[in-house]
C-alpha cells in the first residue's frame, strides 16, 4: 500500500493513521491480544515511530488482487537491530482493516517490547483522546 508506506517513511503518522479502518485490527509482535480500533491503532503507531530509530522500508510484496501487503523493514530499538514486516489487508473502501507488525530477533522483540511498555500510558491517553 502505497499512501502507507510513504506516510511511515516521512513519519506522517496522522495521515498513516487516517488510512485506517475505524474497526481495524492491529496485532503487535510483543503482545498476545490485538487492539482493534483506529484510536488505538493511531496511538501506537505515533508511540512506534518515537521508538524505532532509523526505519526504513526494504521491500514491498503485494499480491494480484491488491488486498494484502507486506512491507518489509529494518530499524534500531536503542542498541538493537530489528528486522520486520508489516503485513497489511485492506477493506472494500481501501482501508486498512487489519495490521500485523512481525520483528526478529528476540532481543530486538525484547527491546521493542521493553520501549513500548514504558509509553504505555502515554498510549493508553492517546488512545483515549482520539476516541473522544
Amino acid at each position: 500500500m502505497r499512501a502507507f508506506r510513504e506516510a511511515v517513511e516521512a513519519r506522517d503518522m496522522d495521515a498513516a493513521e487516517a488510512l485506517l479502518a475505524e474497526d481495524v485490527v492491529f496485532s503487535s509482535p510483543v503482545v498476545f491480544k490485538p487492539y482493534t480500533g483506529r484510536p488505538v491503532t493511531g496511538a501506537i503507531l505515533h508511540a512506534v515511530a518515537e521508538v524505532f530509530e532509523d526505519f526504513r522500508y526494504v521491500r514491498e510484496v503485494n499480491d494480484a488482487n491488491g488486498r494484502d501487503h507486506v512491507l518489509v523493514f529494518t530499524a534500531r530499538v536503542g542498541d538493537r537491530e530489528v528486522e520486520g514486516c508489516d503485513i497489511l489487508h485492506v477493506d472494500d473502501e481501501g482501508r486498512i482493516d487489519r495490521l500485523t507488525v512481525m520483528v526478529r530477533p528476540l532481543s530486538g522483540a525484547q527491546a521493542l517490547q521493553a520501549a513500548m511498555s514504558a509509553k504505555f500510558d502515554q498510549v493508553a491517553r492517546a488512545a483515549q483522546d482520539r476516541s473522544a
